[in-house]
């Protein structure tokens, strides 16, 4: 069991690597833990400005909460706010405003992060088109100023902020306060306001001899190096910044763990490769550092496969790894990361195993045959239902105890449920054979028009919270059409007209008396479905005896209309049109930043190419068993891509999994539309047709929130830091745009050549 569920976790975890993991937070910000609040980098606010404007927001947050309009007794803070950074000193300026009781702790200096940047850096005011908030100045300025003119602030306000005082424990009281340590004493506060970041947290090698006075973790005075051998190790731009200006008076070494530099500003690669032809720079690649000792370090460098020590004799040595975060730290204060798997999985098994077999002896009460004779009596079944009721109630109740396998087996049971019904009528899948679609089914319409109804409910609802939230929050235009047109599409083509309006269309002849009274026609409103979709996602297009008109729609659809949309925009068809990808788009959209990211799960991409092979081969089985004999290959075919495909692959896996891997699982690796667009994109890209790309200027800061945000998993960064096309040659991106929507630096924009289809539409 325990191998099953490291399989289990590494899987649905994919998405959350120790890079980009955040601690998990809701509604204004607050963490697992009640009443601790956490701002700035930490919360998703990578620039100056956005941290400074969550310091603002969080204090009016906690100021407008009834709790703290009553006052108690003592001599206890309100608010103990816990780093000095942008959004921390913001948020005690705002407390003090607000005359809220706090104190500000910081555990080295003011704003240590922007003070570590190297000597005459320029701090940039970004976003433009977003005012700065609060009392905090900003503007585009040297660091020296920058820290000068912050340190005169909070002179002027009389800031209580505790210096070189690091937070070290945090206990929650029974009366709901918390009790704050520190190696100066204790505080007791009622709120906590975590604003301590990442980037002061270096990443190690963890090698021997880092501790040495010769390695440093930063660049703080690079001219002050003169005439010294120098090792630099990273590979990013931080890395290859450190290595060029050092050059300039020194010999540099720098090392690089990977066979190139893939992360880099263009204009950063072009200078390196010139100082490394120039031999101001040696760059030693496939290499890691084994250890330092004073004056020298050695580094073990693969050779194809053969493993070889290189001793460097140094002055000074720059780990410029990045910044991780602070897991240890976090844990401490009882803080839960993003999609941390913790509780019981045999316990989350068997509540949903008891969920499904006390169904199975309640489906008699209902017209489901009994399992076993002796149970069929009312009491028996009475007893099961219970029992049923009483397992879904454990999975919610552990799932809110923190046991994350119960709310999967939880959203298991609802889907499979919902799926393995709707399949018909004596077709249902165990438990529900014989009984499911019937119990389901109200007011004389069956349980397939009510799901239809739950959909688009669900894709309503959760439509227009998306709707808020990525465009009117943000006046995002392009936002605001995409989320228009995929309700839009929702409700007209997927709900209205296979519902309602066909069936009227041929009650009133509003098709023509000819269509209206031919059987052909009339008796499959499903088929209106096809409008839209096309084959092979509609994968009976062409089967089951259609109409000539739906043969040529579909044929027009899948071949002519289909294609002339991609080459101008892409798979676009995904994110602003299909429903599958609008449920994804919609209800999906609060874990989209959960999608597995990295190249294994690219790989699995693939399976979307299976999948349109077999529809391929199977429609051609099916439309030839009557010339070739295939009756039974066509029927086993058939069973077998309605029950794989049209219902595990498309309903049940899937958004079973949209809370733990983001919602785009069906559109990605198992859609065959979504690949044949991706392949006819790709196509349309090499050969220099495609009007579909995203580009970049070189203003990206890798603050990650681009990929972080992107439902397909890809590494969007990686394109915006080296300037390169963002398209469908590369790529599987389906031009949902919030990459462009999320970027805090405008570095993302669509093609402003002319070829672009749609307006430039970004954040205004």
């Amino acid at each position: 069991m325990l191998n099953i569920r490291e399989k289990l976790e590494g899987v649905l975890t994919s998405g959350s690597t120790a890079d980009h993991r955040r601690p998990a937070i809701g509604k204004g910000n607050e963490s697992n833990v009640k009443g601790l609040h956490i701002i700035g980098d930490l919360a998703g606010a990578p620039v100056i400005k956005l941290a400074m404007a969550q310091g603002v927001e969080i204090i009016d947050y906690i100021a407008s909460m009834p709790a703290m309009a009553k006052r108690p007794e003592g001599d206890g803070l309100d608010v103990l706010i816990v780093g000095a950074g942008a959004a921390g000193l913001n948020a005690a300026l705002r407390a003090q405003e607000k005359g809220l009781r706090y104190v500000l702790l910081e555990k080295e200096k003011i704003a240590n992060t922007i003070e570590n940047f190297p000597e005459g850096k320029w701090v940039y005011a970004e976003p433009d088109s977003t005012p700065a908030k609060g009392k905090l100045w900003l503007d585009g300025a040297r660091k020296e100023d920058l820290i000068q003119r912050w340190n005169q602030i909070i002179q002027e306000n009389d800031l209580d902020v505790r210096l070189e005082e690091p937070l070290t424990g945090l206990k929650k009281q029974s009366d709901g306060t918390f009790e704050a340590t520190t190696p100066n004493g204790t505080y007791r506060a009622r709120k906590v306001v975590l604003a301590t970041g990442q980037r002061g947290n270096p990443r190690k090698l963890g090698v021997p001899g880092e501790e040495l006075e010769q390695v440093y973790h930063s660049l703080y005075s690079p001219r002050k190096y003169h005439d010294e051998q120098i090792l630099v190790v990273g590979g990013g731009n931080s890395a290859v910044e450190a290595a060029l200006t050092l050059s300039e008076r020194n010999k540099v070494v720098i090392s690089y763990r990977k066979g190139e530099f893939s992360r880099l500003f263009k204009d950063n690669r072009q200078q390196l490769d010139k100082a490394i032809a120039d031999g101001r720079i040696e760059a030693v690649f496939h290499s890691n550092v084994r250890s330092f000792a004073p004056g020298q370090a050695v580094l073990e460098v693969d050779r194809g496969g053969h493993q070889e020590e290189r001793e460097l004799a140094i002055d000074h040595a720059f780990v410029l790894i990045g910044a991780e975060l602070p897991v240890r730290f976090l844990k401490s204060l009882g803080i839960k990361l993003e999609n941390e798997w913790e509780g019981s999985l045999i316990l989350a098994t068997l509540m949903t195993a008891a969920t499904f077999i006390g169904l199975w002896f309640f489906g008699p009460s209902l017209g489901g045959a009994a399992p076993i004779d002796a149970v069929a009596c009312s009491t028996g079944t009475s007893v099961a239902g219970l029992g049923a009721l009483l397992a879904v109630i454990g999975l919610v109740v552990q799932g809110f105890r923190g046991n994350r396998w119960s709310w999967l087996g939880l959203s298991f049971f609802v889907w499979y449920s919902i799926y393995g019904i709707k399949v018909g009528s004596g077709q249902e899948f165990w438990p529900y054979r014989g009984w499911g679609y019937d119990s389901m089914s109200f007011f004389e319409r069956p349980w397939s028009f009510w799901y239809t109804v739950m959909y688009t409910a669900l894709m309503t609802i959760f439509g227009l919270k998306a709707l808020k939230r990525w465009g009117l929050d943000r006046k995002d235009r392009f936002q605001i059409w995409r989320f228009t047109s995929l309700l839009g599409f929702q409700w007209i083509f997927f709900f209205l007209v296979p519902e309602f309006l066909f069936q009227w269309a041929v009650k009133y002849q509003w098709v023509g008396e000819q269509l209206a009274t031919d059987p052909q026609f009339a008796d499959q409103a499903w088929r209106s479905y096809g409008i839209v979709y096309a084959w092979p996602l509609f994968f009976y297009t062409w089967l089951y005896d259609p109409h000539k008109i739906w043969i040529v729609w579909g044929v027009a659809l899948t071949f002519v209309i289909i294609p002339l949309f991609v080459l101008f925009n892409g798979k676009r068809y995904c994110s602003w049109i299909c429903g599958c990808g609008g449920l994804a788009e919609t209800f999906g959209d609060q874990w989209r930043h959960l999608a597995p990211k990295g190249k294994n799960s690219i790989k699995l991409e693939t399976m979307g190419m299976a999948v349109l092979i077999f529809a391929a081969v199977l429609t051609v089985v099916l439309l030839t068993k009557d010339t070739y004999n295939l009756y039974k290959t066509a029927n086993w075919g058939i069973y077998g891509y309605r029950l794989v495909v049209d219902v595990w692959l498309v309903g049940i896996l899937p958004v079973t999994v949209y809370p733990f891997m983001g919602g785009k699982v069906w559109c990605r690796y198992w859609c065959p539309l979504a690949k044949m667009m991706q392949v006819t994109s790709k196509i349309y890209t090499k050969l220099g047709l495609s009007r579909f790309h995203i580009v970049a200027n070189d203003k990206c800061i890798a603050c990650n929130e681009c990929s972080r945000n992107c439902q397909v998993g890809i590494d969007v960064m990686q394109y915006a830091l080296k300037q390169e096309p963002l398209d469908n040659a590369t790529s599987s991106c389906i031009g949902c745009g919030v990459c462009v929507t999320v970027c805090p630096m405008d570095t993302l924009s669509y093609s402003t050549d002319g070829k672009s289809p749609l307006p430039v539409v970004q954040n205004s």
